[in-house]
């Protein structure tokens, strides 16, 4: 009898991880390419387990155009998801630069992904972070002071303008995608820019984290990872009280929206301070900080006649036994 070589341990991993995250249903999805160890491995992983599921899937090449050649590597990678069995197509992005480089190439990145959605009707787009990612996106967030949302770091599945962005490898580690594209034999894209010091991320995963598993013992980044899936299971809990509070406690006002003084003076402050973020943002789409969010508390808590509140997009000042958040002219 023929031997046959078993599955390659990586490969099986990450088929695995593809085979849970992919929807129930017939609808078309698409998978993010850059030729990278990531996105090449989700990629082989989707061309195999998409048939099976009976799902159509087209492997989307961005390219950013922000090195020389990347129009080559891009047709790299194009090349290989096509050699995979996968429908293909690049698409060049103009890259801005609102918010740095790495936000500005990011938006860009997911643009051209939502509007490759929305051509070919795919209700999912597969995205190929991994836990190393989110552990650094963690890591950065505990840096800046960040609160519990962005601690919560990225969640396997996201819904958005109909569209649903799945990132099937946040329980894998990176070491783990190189090894399936080794297996493969696929040709793994390794991106300068992810060498390059001047990028924050870069310095976190290549200096901060190393060094923290080298101080404190392996599975920092597992730590970071289960972090983040416990406050996003809090965040849960939380959006879910404030969408059962909110009804009660809210009006309408002039120019804007008016909360309950009591209501919120009864409420823990935690979720005192959710109610107040959360009636910035779906009003007027703004973010609040820690500091703008306790000056509005304020407020309720500490009131000794203090007058408006300048904030981003509005205006909050207390009148009488209510918190009125009206536009700014």
């Amino acid at each position: 009898m023929e031997h046959r070589p078993g599955l390659d341990p990586a490969v099986a991993e990450i088929r695995r991880a593809v085979r849970a995250a992919l929807s129930a249903g017939d609808e078309p999805l698409i998978v993010g390419l850059s030729g990278g160890a990531d996105s090449l491995a989700l990629t082989a992983a989707v061309a195999f387990e998409a048939p099976r599921a009976g799902r159509a899937a087209t492997a989307v090449v961005i390219d950013h155009a922000l090195q020389a050649g990347s129009d080559a590597v891009a047709a790299r990678a194009a090349q290989q998801a096509e050699a995979l069995g996968l429908d293909t197509r690049v698409v060049r992005v103009e890259v801005g630069t609102a918010d740095g480089p790495e936000a500005a190439a990011r938006a860009a990145r997911r643009a051209a992904l939502a509007a490759a959605a929305r051509e070919l009707g795919a209700a999912d787009v597969l995205l190929a972070h991994t836990l190393d990612d989110q552990a650094e996106t963690v890591l950065l967030g505990l840096a800046r002071g960040a609160g519990a949302a962005s601690l919560a770091g990225m969640g396997p599945v996201r819904e958005d303008d109909g569209i649903r962005w799945v990132r099937p490898l946040l329980a894998v580690r990176r070491e783990t995608t190189r090894a399936a594209c080794v297996a493969a034999g696929l040709d793994v894209w390794n991106d300068p820019h992810n060498q390059d010091d001047r990028f924050t991320r870069v310095r976190v995963r290549n200096a901060v984290l190393p060094s923290l598993e080298a101080e404190l013992g392996p599975g920092v980044a597992e730590a970071l990872a289960r972090t983040a899936d416990q406050l996003r299971e809090d965040a849960a809990a939380f959006a879910e009280m404030i969408d059962e509070t909110i009804e009660d406690i809210v009006e309408p006002a002039d120019a804007g929206i008016a909360v309950s003084v009591p209501a919120l003076a009864a409420n823990p402050a935690a979720l005192r301070h959710r109610i107040i973020r959360h009636v910035v943002a779906s009003e007027f789409h703004e973010s609040l900080t820690r500091a703008q969010t306790l000056e509005v508390a304020r407020l309720v808590t500490d009131w000794s006649g203090q007058g408006p509140i300048d904030l981003p997009g509005c205006r909050a000042s207390r009148v009488g036994a209510r918190i009125v958040f009206a536009a700014r002219t």
